[in-house]
């Protein structure tokens, strides 16, 4: 039997290592070069490597490689793109930061649950994206929308104030004791026959959605608005994979040729 201490040690950090090459943080309209060097460092300390930048108002200086710290290479790989939905387009799951209240509903998780799930998606295969938004305005309502679920930071509500790279921070953290505590799945199982549907693939199906409720005179009359959304909600949480979107996009597909036949017909 073997006694070797560093066994188990071996066994998290390949749970890690497995789980942090499909997590992405992804900063969206940074505004201080200097906060994404601080976000790396934060990060790196916590095996994490893949920085995502959405239209930062400045892009990474001097400023940000002094504070990266020596997570150099994590700021010089940092992808940039210009809209947070291209970020996030191959993205299974996709969990916004947020300090605020919305209106918008999503599911609400603590950092530990967030951590936890964002390990386990990863583990299953699945492309994950932790979302922060502005260092003063956070994401706008549009952006949050297109998030699985919300996460929230339980700070002293009389001193809440937390700077981007101290959330990148908690939450990067979060991931590390979930990977830790995971122990890798036996080879082979539990894994999926289709891989999980992208954001991308969501999005899409979420459109030819909405168009057949249109199609079909479903709100009749009313905003359809609420619906999409409680519709989404359902659908997120089902989590189907690719295959099971075909599918659910065939159905749709056939009541959209169905009502233009009685279109055609008249009444």
């Amino acid at each position: 039997m073997s006694t070797d201490p560093t066994s188990g040690l071996s066994t998290a950090t390949t749970a890690l290592t497995s789980a942090s090459d499909r997590i992405r943080v992804v900063l969206v309209g940074t505004q201080h070069p200097g906060n994404i060097g601080s976000a790396a460092r934060a990060m790196k300390t916590m095996g994490l490597s893949r920085l995502v930048l959405v239209a930062p108002e400045r892009a990474p200086d001097a400023d940000s490689y002094a504070l990266a710290a020596g997570a150099d290479d994590v700021l010089a790989a940092a992808a940039i793109h210009p809209t947070l939905a291209e970020a996030i387009a191959d993205c299974r799951v996709v969990l916004g930061c947020t300090a605020r209240s919305r209106r918008i509903a999503l599911e609400e998780l603590e950092p530990r649950e967030a951590g936890a799930r964002a390990v386990r998606e990863a583990q299953g295969g699945g492309e994950i994206a932790l979302v922060f938004g502005r260092e003063r305005t956070g994401l706008s309502n549009d952006e949050y929308e297109l998030c699985h679920a919300a996460v929230h930071i339980p700070a002293n509500p009389d001193y809440s104030s937390l700077n981007l790279a101290m959330a990148v921070q908690v939450l990067s953290y979060e991931i590390r004791l979930a990977a830790l505590a995971a122990a890798p799945a036996a080879a082979g199982e539990g894994e999926r026959q289709e891989p999980p549907a992208s954001h991308a693939e969501m999005e899409s199906f979420f459109a030819q959605l909405a168009d057949t409720l249109d199609a079909i005179d479903f709100h009749k009359g009313r905003a359809p608005e609420s619906a999409m959304r409680k519709l989404r909600r359902l659908f997120l949480r089902a989590q189907p994979d690719a295959r099971e979107v075909r599918i659910l996009r065939g159905v749709l597909a056939d009541a959209q040729r169905m009502a233009r036949l009685a279109g055609e017909r008249g009444p």
